[in-house]
């Protein structure tokens, strides 16, 4: 049996997302910057999508182009607001992706910038009065800080750091890959100058993003070329890949109060599951557990470490895939930033359990008895107390 439990890493394509990219993978082939009837097509294709996601998240249609990734998206979000505004100034913290981390590494290494990171409390949060007092420090900075965490799930309040950035004229890009498609947008009512999305962390197809850019930020392109993209993006569009983004986010947000609701019922079942366990030691890292300062389809856990091997590959081997932020003592050597950040035990691997709309409450009791399992196996079994009446036979 395969269970997977890894849908903040990637997400399996919705059907009906491969139903709408069909066509353009077979009969409507064109180039959309042909001025035929096969390249009309094409182009009509890539502005009803991007007028669909423009609707989507309250943005107007020239607000939204089409990227490779998030990846991309977020670097052309820095390096372009620092350019086109002639910023020295940023203000991100230490558990961003490394899509913006090392963006901007690279950016002060070359002494383009000077980078501040705020100060998390011991829940991994953004202390939102110290943000306060590095902008008054540095007013006209960018301010880079993602909606929601990929590996612990916490949720920034982006709607408080938008007005501190108007306040002090900033500008804020905010990396929402984990949340679009998650949770319901609408730019128009908030100061977010610059805001991503990748299409296969909500059921689209992997290898197309968009990027928001609000309507007073003109920025210079990464790729030059064809002019595509309002001269924003160079290269022969993804047709399909556009076309799964919009549709896939359409179906996000028609059945987001369905979906969001199975997951969380899923969540908090897993967490009152390891909570019933006799293995001690079991903590949640961030604020994972909680129902409203996180994502709902994340929970990142601390265990015990096993004596030999780790968690995340015994549930590899038993089918089971779940993503490891960090495997006990080598936290400080290639573990996870994120909970290098706020988290120090080196005597616990962290893994993260992560639940999409295919789940279920069946493959979670399957993962329950899969851990029972592996820790009554491992050597150190009497140490931590695991119930030998719970030994399972069908492994």
């Amino acid at each position: 049996m395969e269970i997977y439990f890894d849908n903040a890493a990637t997400t399996a394509i919705d059907p009906e997302v491969i139903k709408a990219m069909l066509p353009y993978l077979t009969s409507h082939y064109g180039n959309p910057s042909s001025g035929h009837w096969a390249g009309r097509k094409a182009k009509d294709a890539i502005q009803g999508a991007r007028q669909t996601i423009a609707n989507l998240i309250g943005a107007s249609s020239d607000e939204i182009f089409f990227m490779s990734g998030a990846t991309e998206a977020n670097n052309l979000a820095i390096k372009g607001a620092i350019q086109a505004h002639g910023l020295s100034h940023v203000i991100t913290s230490k558990i961003e992706h490394k899509a913006v981390l090392s963006c901007l590494a690279r950016l002060e290494k070359a002494g383009d910038i000077e980078v501040s990171f705020v100060k998390l409390d011991d829940f991994g949060n953004i202390d939102l009065k110290h943000l306060e007092r590095l902008l008054d420090a540095n007013p006209r900075s960018l301010i880079s800080l993602m909606h929601g965490n990929n590996e612990i799930g916490n949720i920034t309040d982006i709607a408080a750091v938008g007005d501190l950035a108007k306040k002090y004229q900033a500008v804020f890009h905010t990396d929402t890959t984990q949340t679009m498609g998650k949770l319901i947008y609408q730019v128009g009512n908030s100061h977010i100058d610059f805001l991503v999305g990748s299409a296969h962390k909500f059921h689209g197809p992997k290898g197309i993003g968009f990027i928001y850019i609000n309507k007073r930020n003109k920025v210079k392109p990464l790729i030059v070329g064809g002019g595509q993209e309002g001269g924003q993006r160079g290269g022969t569009e993804n047709i399909p890949g556009v076309v799964g983004l919009a549709k896939a986010l359409e179906i996000s947000y028609k059945s987001n109060a369905v979906v969001q609701n199975h997951v969380s019922v899923l969540k908090r079942y897993l967490i009152q599951s390891l909570d019933n366990l006799t293995i001690g030691g079991i903590g949640f890292n961030g604020e994972s557990r909680s129902a409203t300062k996180s994502l709902r389809n994340i929970v990142s856990v601390a265990f015990p470490c096993l004596s030999s091997d780790s968690l995340v590959s015994q549930l590899d081997a038993l089918g089971i895939a779940v993503s490891g932020g960090s495997a006990c003592s080598n936290l400080a050597d290639g573990g996870s930033h994120v909970i290098g950040a706020i988290y120090r035990n080196p005597n616990k691997e962290i893994v993260r359990f992560s639940f999409g709309k295919f789940n279920t409450l069946e493959e979670i009791d399957h993962l329950i008895k899969a851990i029972i399992h592996i820790y009554q196996n491992d050597k150190v079994k009497e140490k931590l107390g695991v119930n030998r009446r719970l030994e399972l036979q069908e492994y």
